[in-house]
């Protein structure tokens, strides 16, 4: 029995490498699109309970300048991968003044809480930086790589590769894996894959680089003891400010007027009816 695991795991590895927008190889044992339609699943479920608890931000003000920074970083991202045109863009504003985080899932689908806004007073710059390093980790398919962990971690791939020969099965298990994926912290190396990604996104779309070391300093800051929610999915090394402000040199050579870009329609998610 362990050695079928085993060559079922070894045979998974090989078939299911991608590689990612900076040329790093990633094991997929869940497919980019087999993430972007759970996610949509989690997500409707997540939309649904806060449209519940009365907790989507319609205010005309937040939902003008989310969907506006938000917009001009999702047009840099169709250009960077055209096949994202057809993702379901949208964003869930959420009225959650005590919580410091914000994510995007497999296909486009975010959410921001108000908290990280305005307990850390964060400028349109610096909201650009969180919302495209967000971006960056679904157009790196960093979802489907966490659901891939998820799967191997609770064994359900290699138990379901002894049992049956049905692939579709095995995707089942990946529901639940969308909703761990959302908990389980990106690796060190995918944190920096979505810093350099997230950085160039948001300069291209007209946002001060800077802004990506100021908002760091003020993560930091915030955690005090135990750390805002945002740093225990989103691991931070000592040396990070550092090194996006080496990278935002580099990057404003890319658009040194910061000239604006267009604003793409994205959805800002104010009814669980829209998802």
């Amino acid at each position: 029995m362990k050695k079928v695991i085993s060559l079922t795991l070894i045979s998974a590895a090989i078939a299911g490498c991608a590689t990612t927008l900076t040329g790093r190889n990633q094991l997929m044992i869940v497919s980019p699109d087999s993430a972007i339609v759970e996610s949509q699943k989690a997500y409707a479920s997540t939309v649904g309970e806060l449209d519940q608890n009365n907790q989507l931000v319609t205010d005309p003000a937040w939902v003008k300048r989310i969907e506006t920074i938000t917009g001009r970083l999702v047009t840099e991202a169709i250009k960077l991968d055209p096949s994202t045109k057809d993702w379901k863009w949208s964003v869930a504003i959420i009225d959650d003044p005590d919580t410091l985080n914000a994510w995007c899932m497999a296909g486009g689908r975010m959410a921001i809480y108000t908290g990280i806004v305005t307990q850390l007073n964060l400028s349109d710059d610096e909201i650009a930086q969180i919302m495209g390093h967000e971006i960056s980790h679904a157009l790196a398919n960093h979802t489907a790589e966490r659901m891939s962990r998820a799967v191997l971690m609770n064994g359900a791939l290699a138990a379901t590769a002894v049992v049956t020969d049905n692939n579709g099965y095995v995707l089942t298990g990946t529901a639940m894996a969308a909703k761990v994926a959302l908990e389980l912290p990106n690796s060190r190396t995918a944190e920096s894959e979505a810093d350099e990604i997230g950085i160039e996104l948001a300069t291209r779309a007209g946002y001060n680089p800077d802004a990506a070391v100021s908002l760091w300093k003020k993560m930091a800051e915030a955690g005090g003891g135990g750390g805002p929610e945002f740093l225990s999915t989103h691991p931070s090394p000592d040396n990070r400010a550092s090194r996006l402000d080496k990278l935002g040199e580099k990057m404003l050579k890319l658009n040194p007027q910061l000239k604006k870009s267009q604003v793409y329609p994205v959805t800002i998610v104010t009814d669980s009816k829209e998802v």
